[in-house]
């Protein structure tokens, strides 16, 4: 019985701080009624984008700048 109720004790803890964690949580507003700033959604979305198209410019200068050094390094051997 100790066995079976050292498997089953972290699965029941572990479930009663998942359905906490989703009771605490909100999901974000799309629409804000007083349309004097942009609802929470709205504000993660652009965040996003903005951050994908960073990180793609991030990386294409990246490659632009290490495709050569490695044809170089490579090269000479």
């Amino acid at each position: 019985m100790d066995a079976v109720d050292s498997v089953v004790d972290p699965l029941r803890e572990f479930a009663k701080d998942s359905v906490r964690l989703v009771k605490r949580c909100h999901k974000p507003d799309r629409k804000d009624l007083t349309l004097s700033r942009p609802a929470e959604f709205t504000k993660v979305a652009a965040r996003t984008a903005i951050g994908f198209v960073v990180m793609g410019i991030v990386g294409f200068f990246v490659k632009l700048i290490f495709i050569p050094i490695n044809n170089i390094i490579v090269g000479s051997g």
